[in-house]
């Protein structure tokens, strides 16, 4: 995630914007919690931390990260913006839903991304990004019934 640190901070200034206290507070935390990450989640682990960032600056902060693609927001059903760092090499991945007790696996199947540039090539929208979200009972809860 260093790399992803690093491209972020780049990319801000690039785009004129400050890399202050709180904004590169909020890039390391995001880069080091990962993936689905609440803002909720961030302030936590930075309160943990003893640092001292507001929530409406941590807000500011993942949606500009958002805007300028190097964040994307992820919607999990659950009411809660979830945010996650966007590899610079546009590696991405999807998400596997557990209705029961909510865990949510990452995965990637380069069948499914196939399938999905074809369908891409087959309708009239340019499509530039997707999110795709499985939704059904993990292993644990299936066995559980």
């Amino acid at each position: 995630m260093d790399r992803w640190i690093g491209h972020a901070q780049r990319t801000l200034e690039r785009g004129g914007y400050r890399l202050s206290t709180p904004r590169s507070v909020v890039v390391e935390t995001l880069a080091d919690l990962g993936c689905r990450v609440t803002a909720k989640e961030i302030a936590d682990r930075v309160r943990e931390r003893g640092q001292d960032v507001g929530v409406a600056s941590i807000y500011r902060t993942l949606e500009l990260l958002d805007r300028l693609q190097l964040a994307r927001r992820v919607d999990m059903a659950e009411g809660a913006a979830r945010y996650e760092p966007v590899d610079p090499s546009g590696e991405h991945h999807h998400h596997l839903v557990c209705d029961s007790c909510g865990e949510v696996s990452p995965f990637e199947d380069r069948e499914l991304e196939r399938a999905i540039e074809r369908l891409a090539g087959r309708v009239a929208y340019a499509v530039d990004a997707h999110d795709v979200t499985l939704r059904g009972e993990c292993p644990a809860c299936r066995t559980a019934d």
